[in-house]
């Protein structure tokens, strides 16, 4: 079942919501992807991690950084990277995180990820995503899915779609279906630094996911809304990205403009200041549509026309 935070936890979330509805734009984000560090096994094709400084913060200026977010209305915060395993102090995070008031996600993609302590990781870990494709060359994950299974947490299978990847999609949903594994399918967002533009077209993927979603719908839950918020160019400011160095990108990493050192500045006093204000203008006028998942599904998953429908299969599984 899915962890019941304290009830004051939500009242940040409660407020920013009302407010984000009062001023009719999302001021208040609930989801912060946090890179922990830049370091990774893999050398993506569609990734620009690699161009990031390869240093991880002080364990000591990362808590700051939780801690600023548990103030937040954020509702949920992922450990990505890179490869978050890679970080020494990672058992010590997880510790802090599972103690603020938001949900915990953890997404890896390392290959012998099972010679962590992910029994003891995953106790405080309220969601734990594995990221396979071919970008990370890294198929042979799908074997695991049976060990990965029995971790005393939520497994969800992240899958990077590109428009060369694209037909060898439904074998992958197969494999998580078997597994009895939720699946997020997503496209490979045009990245400046990237090595290779990758997005898949657009028409192509939204059919194939429309098909596959009718045939396995236990098993995927990227919302059909993506593509109609792609369609209109509708990105949104409800959920935020972090780099490796703390710094907030703001309006959204696409752009590659930080601001504010999180382990300084308090997020949710920052987000009212005229500087963020007129980020998220640039953002509404933004022309890149670039189709980076996190952006353009967030309002998905906060619609209560469409929350139904992206969640679905991981609450059938809690059944």
């Amino acid at each position: 079942m899915i962890r019941m935070l304290p009830a004051t936890s939500y009242l940040p979330t409660a407020k920013g919501l009302m407010k984000n509805v009062l001023k009719r734009e999302s001021v208040y984000p609930f989801y912060a992807s946090f890179k922990v560090t830049p370091r990774c096994h893999f050398g993506c094709p569609f990734c620009n991690m690699h161009t990031h400084e390869q240093v991880d913060l002080p364990t000591d200026k990362m808590i700051k950084i939780l801690d600023n977010l548990s103030r937040s209305p954020i509702l949920m915060t992922s450990f990505e990277g890179g490869e978050p395993l890679l970080r020494e102090d990672i058992g010590e995070l997880i510790d802090h995180a599972s103690k603020c008031d938001f949900y915990l996600m953890f997404t890896s993609s390392a290959r012998n990820i099972l010679d962590y302590p992910m029994e003891k990781y995953a106790e405080k870990i309220d969601f734990l995503q594995i990221s396979i494709d071919e970008g990370h060359a890294n198929l042979e994950m799908f074997d695991l899915l049976p060990e990965l299974a029995k971790l005393p947490t939520d497994i969800s299978i992240q899958t990077v779609v590109t428009r060369d990847t694209l037909d060898m999609l439904e074998e992958k949903v197969v494999r998580c279906h078997s597994a009895g594994a939720n699946m997020v399918i997503i496209p490979a967002a045009e990245m400046e630094g990237a090595k290779k533009k990758a997005f898949p077209d657009i028409d192509r993927f939204e059919s194939e996911l429309r098909r596959l979603k009718r045939k396995y719908p236990a098993t995927i839950h990227t919302p059909l809304g993506y593509f109609d918020a792609y369609r209109k160019a509708k990105c949104s400011s409800a959920s935020i990205i972090i780099s490796p160095d703390g710094k907030l990108f703001y309006p959204c990493n696409i752009r590659n403009t930080k601001r504010i050192d999180l382990a300084e500045t308090d997020l949710t006093e920052w987000l009212v200041s005229q500087e963020a204000y007129k980020d998220r203008a640039a953002m509404k006028a933004c022309d890149i549509n670039c189709g980076w998942y996190q952006y353009y599904s967030i309002d998905a998953y906060l619609s209560p026309v469409t929350i139904g429908e992206a969640l679905r299969p991981a609450l059938r599984r809690q059944k």
